[in-house]
């Protein structure tokens, strides 16, 4: 079961945290690989890594901010592979700040990048996954989509976050007929270049202590097995689904 081999995956963000490691783990899967990420010189460096498990892999320069950038990936990418069997929507960034203090312009980039984008990305792919009748379309959110929280003021991140958790339930209505099914994973606290100093101090983590039931932060590779799943063949039959990985934090 979830034999990837012969599949071809996109991954957004891929060239640091979260993204770079569901990139692996596809790969380990045998999965084809079209990495995207602003940083072309980490993908290059991934493309090396992930080439060692026998896997093709087209590193690809894309803002996901910009249309032309993603319409020009995914010419590329068909050129490339000739299909896109499973698009991961993990690239992500926010501005944080509480709903009365928040500028218009970090209200702006936060919805761009962690919305938008994935509009975005699944019209362009999702348009190459309509030929061949078959995807898989899998959107990293987070837990943060499904509640609020009262200790960092992040306002616009809850909002964009919300609109993918609830924008998987309609792309996965429409496409369907596609056979394309689309889910969501909900991450809870884990390692990346953006959380990791925050994560750290010692305010948070009794926080964290306090407030996950699990009461620790999640270790790399624990989203890999959800990732797998709503990426394989034999999760044929679920979309729409919204997936905590969470430790508990929203189940209290």
């Amino acid at each position: 079961m979830f034999n990837l081999k012969g599949r071809v995956a996109v991954v957004t963000g891929a060239s640091s945290g979260l993204g770079r490691q569901m990139a692996r783990a596809l790969a380990e899967q045998g999965a084809n690989l079209a990495i995207l990420a602003r940083r072309i010189e980490r993908l290059e460096e991934l493309k090396k890594e992930l080439e060692k498990l026998k896997v093709k892999v087209l590193p690809v320069k894309c803002d996901v901010t910009s249309s032309e950038d993603i319409d020009n990936a995914a010419r590329l990418v068909e050129k490339e592979f000739s299909k896109v069997d499973i698009l991961v929507n993990c690239a992500g960034a926010s501005k944080d700040a509480g709903v009365l203090e928040m500028k218009d312009d970090e209200w702006d980039f936060t919805m761009n990048t962690d919305l938008t984008s994935v509009f975005k990305m699944t019209r362009a792919f999702g348009n190459i996954m309509k030929k061949h009748n078959y995807g898989r379309v899998i959107n990293i959110a987070s837990m943060y989509g499904l509640v609020g929280n009262d200790e960092i003021p992040t306002i616009a991140y809850h909002a964009s976050k919300g609109g993918v958790v609830n924008f998987t339930r309609a792309a996965a209505a429409e496409l369907a007929k596609y056979n394309i099914t689309v889910n969501c994973i909900c991450p809870g606290y884990f390692y990346t270049e953006l959380t990791t100093e925050v994560l750290d101090s010692d305010y948070f983590k009794k926080f964290a202590d306090a407030h996950v039931p699990m009461k620790r932060y999640g270790k790399e590779g624990e989203l890999n097995a959800g990732l797998i799943f709503l990426a394989s063949d034999e999760a044929s039959y679920v979309t729409g689904i919204v997936l905590p990985i969470d430790g508990g934090y929203t189940c209290v």
